[in-house]
């Protein structure tokens, strides 16, 4: 049965494909080429003449689906990007990072106009993809913004600097001094399932999403331009977790799923000519998001957890991330003796504070808070960005472009600490466990303030060798504060045999900078780690520390001075276009040496014999007061193989209206083949084990297709996709892999119909996953609170069906 859906898809897809190939009344109608500027600096370029694959997602695109959460589009448009929905992981809940090409979700590179994005202060510790990262927070911008997105799969350092390991996302602000529109969805998850813990069929409806988002173009005196974006989304929390067994009556007492979100957006983007030949523009975002998100269920019975004065019924801790996402940037460019100059200077912050309320610190007994303030983290980034490109005449078959520029950054991290409350031991219990459950405040000792500072500078070459051959080269050398410097080179090449067909390559060298929240990120929580026993797996508390691996307890534990990761990325591809026909191969490996991971637990015991690792490992973090301990380091190698396949066919036809069909995939085979280990201890044992390895290898899809079929005919539309994921492993702890689980091979459909009235208003109606579909289940034996029915690394989540109206009005 899971395979009906897919054909029947697949069978509307081909559908569509031959009424588009029966019309050839304009078979010679070909696509209009977009011009890019992501992966070169040559003015004018299309990005089926680039050296490198760009893919280029439109707006309307981005907006043709129920989901209005950027990064959610995106990945559903591109297939070798992915954006799994994580739960029970605290602020990776509601700041959730993306995935290109397998690789990690700091190894991206975001640019806004071309110039660098801020990442956020959010740190991923926990069990989801992306574990060990702080990424860029895409869904930070309003796909109402935008005019459009460049997504170069292939590595840029050379070109870019540090990140652009898998590739480049450039985000281009949209651009207008007149016209405008506003647009209002409202949705719903109106799904069911059958739970396996008692096998009883659940009906559901949550999820309710509403956006309101609208933008105006103005003018700016009488030749510059000012728009304005904004967006307000209010979105209630999703619940797919199960019935609880343990508790009398048996209920659903956990949440597992989206969190409930709430933000305000504000996007300016302004331009104005200064003479003949230059101009001033800049921007400034502003985001303001409060999500709510839970932990995992309390038991009136556990001792260690509850006082069943305050919660008789036992307990749901809710965690509150509230983010401040602020963004602004000036600048000046133009020409000065045939030199194109720009030259820019951006500002970017992010703030998060956390809370956790419905909770307690049981360490206070019955007079415990049941809400707390547990500190928060700021991140932010200055750069200054300088870029100068000339054509120059050498000789060959058309003129040379030659770039160079700089680019000198600062950035600074920040912890604070939280209320004493959310992270003190109470003289009450003292024997139990410190801090608030839930989530544990960040500690006076916890709290940092540091800074670093890096200078670039770049050469950039790139024009025709004869004819048909087209060459770069590109060389970057990076300075940082931190830990020294770092040289990056790329060439590339493309040979067009025909107008029609070509074939491009590259290769290259690249780095990733150890972020400054992997460097000095400190913390003392409460961490579960999940013990399988006789194939039950139970989550046991551990009082942990994750420390710099620098500090004292780090480099006890082995740790040494990040360094930063290197890469080297190779690639082969095809371009074949004619008429209204195209088609893109692009082959590449990417090999990663030094990757930066957070480490397994170290877990003491103070009662293990002297000599052994518990005991060691108790000695040394007891002082601290803490049982287990981790930290960042270097050391796990990768290679990634993959392919990626554009197709696309359009048909423009008086009496059937005009097709726009796609078919898009990505192979993608990621291999560890070095982790680290630690040699302080009397047994070297592993940093990063079995289930990190597997988390790496098989925690994103390594097959993914996209079919997708556009129509339009005079005021009607619709747009039907299919996307189908390959089956994804979810390891679990246990070194036999008794705790193992697949999420299965699946299929999800997107359906929606429009129509365009006459005052300008167009009325849509659709669903994303409209055939309800869901990965499989976590074994009961895995899931025995039936808290977690479903994997968090599910590509494409576990909320089911979500259906949607719209309504738009441009004018």
């Amino acid at each position: 049965m899971r395979y009906r859906n897919l054909l029947l898809a697949a069978a509307s897809f081909t559908a569509l494909s031959g009424v588009a190939h029966a019309q050839t009344a304009s078979a010679d109608n070909a696509i209009v080429d977009e011009v890019v500027v992501t992966g070169t600096r040559v003015v004018g370029r299309s990005r089926l003449d680039t050296l490198a694959p760009v893919d280029v997602v439109t707006a309307k695109t981005l907006q043709q689906r129920g989901s209005t959460e950027l990064a959610t589009a995106l990945a559903a448009t591109v297939p070798s990007i992915t954006f799994p929905r994580p739960s029970n992981t605290d602020g990776t809940d509601s700041v959730r990072p993306a995935v290109l090409r397998g690789q990690g979700p700091d190894q991206t590179l975001v640019l806004v106009n071309g110039t660098r994005r801020h990442t956020t202060a959010l740190v991923n510790l926990n069990g989801s993809v992306g574990r060990g990262s702080a990424a860029v927070d895409l869904n930070a911008i309003p796909s109402i913004a935008l005019d459009r997105i460049e997504v170069l799969r292939d590595g840029a350092a050379a070109q870019y600097g540090s990140d652009a390991i898998a590739g480049v996302v450039n985000l281009r602000l949209r651009e207008a001094d007149h016209g405008g529109g506003v647009t209002i969805t409202a949705g719903q998850y109106r799904t069911s399932f059958k739970g396996l813990q008692t096998n009883a069929k659940r009906n559901i409806d949550d999820g309710t999403t509403r956006t309101v988002a609208g933008w105006q173009g103005l003018k700016l005196g009488s030749d510059g331009f000012l728009t304005l974006s904004a967006e307000y989304r209010d979105r209630d929390f999703t619940n797919r977790s199960d019935i609880d067994t343990r508790v009398t009556p048996q209920r659903v007492t956990s949440r597992f799923g989206d969190p409930e979100t709430n933000d305000v957006t504000f996007y300016a983007n302004a331009g104005k000519p200064i003479g003949e030949s230059w101009e001033a523009y800049g921007w400034y975002g502003y985001q303001q998001r409060d999500a709510e998100a839970s932990a995992t269920y309390r038991l009136p019975t556990d001792a260690s957890q509850n006082i069943p004065s305050v919660y008789p019924n036992g307990y749901l801790p809710l965690i509150t991330t509230n983010t401040e996402d602020v963004t602004a940037a000036g600048g000046l460019r133009g020409d000065w003796n045939g030199f194109k100059i720009d030259a820019n200077l951006v500002y970017g912050k992010n703030d998060i504070d956390f809370g956790v309320k419905n909770t307690i610190n049981p360490s206070y007994g019955p007079t415990s808070p049941t809400s707390f303030k547990a500190g928060g983290l700021t991140y932010d980034q200055l750069v200054l960005g300088v870029d100068v490109s000339k054509e120059v005449e050498v000789g060959l078959a058309g003129p040379l472009n030659v770039a160079f520029g700089l680019e000198a950054r600062k950035e600074t991290f920040q912890i604070n600490a939280g209320e004493v409350a959310s992270y003190a031991r109470g003289t009450v219990s003292p024997t139990l466990a410190f801090g608030s459950r839930g989530f544990t405040g960040f500690t006076p000792s916890n709290a940092v303030d540091v800074d670093r500072d890096a200078v670039g500078v770049y050469l950039d070459l790139e024009g025709k060798l004869t004819e048909k051959l087209t060459g770069s080269a590109a060389i970057r050398y990076e300075d940082y504060s931190d830990f020294g410097t770092n040289t990056s080179w790329k060439l590339s090449g493309r040979y067009d045999f025909t107008p029609a067909f070509a074939i491009r390559g590259a290769a290259s060298t690249g780095f990733r900078a150890p972020s400054l929240q992997q460097q000095y990120f400190t913390s003392t929580s409460i961490l579960y780690i999940n013990q399988t026993v006789g194939g039950v797996t139970t989550a046991v508390p551990f009082e942990t520390g994750t420390f710099p691996s620098v500090s004292t307890t780090g480099k006890a534990l082995g740790g040494k001075p990040l360094e930063p990761e290197k890469s080297k990325n190779f690639s082969l591809g095809a371009v074949y276009h004619k008429g209204p026909f195209e088609l893109t191969i692009d082959a590449y490996r990417i090999d990663v040496d030094n990757r930066i991971v957070l480490t397994e637990t170290l877990t003491g015991s103070a009662t293990a014999a002297a000599g052994t690792n518990a005991r060691v490992i108790f000695d040394l973090l007891s002082p601290f007061g803490a049982s287990a301990g981790r930290f960042f380091t270097n050391g796990v190698d990768t290679e990634t193989t993959g392919i990626d396949v554009v197709a696309r066919y359009r048909i423009v036809d008086e009496q059937a209206g005009t097709f726009d069909l796609t078919a898009a995939g990505n192979i993608n085979s990621l291999d560890v083949t070095r982790t680290p280990t630690t040699s302080v201890l009397p047994t070297p044992v592993s940093l990063f084990a079995r289930q990190a390895t597997l988390r790496f290898e098989e925690g994103t899809p390594q097959r993914k297709l996209t079919l997708q079929g556009d129509w339009s005919k005079n005021q009607w539309g619709a747009t039907l996709r299919t996307t189908l994921y390959d089956n994804v492993l979810a390891p679990g702890s246990a070194l036999d892999g008794s705790g193992d689980w697949h999420t299965g091979a699946q299929g999800i459909v997107d359906l929606e119909a429009r129509y365009r009235f006459d005052a300008g208003v167009t009325l849509s109606l659709g669903a994303d996953n409209l055939f309800d579909q869901y990965p499989d289940q976590v074994p009961p034996n895995l899931n025995t609170s039936g808290g977690n029915p479903w994997s968090s690394f599910s590509p494409f989540g576990f909320n089911g069906r979500f259906v949607y109206g719209r309504v738009a009005y441009n004018w």
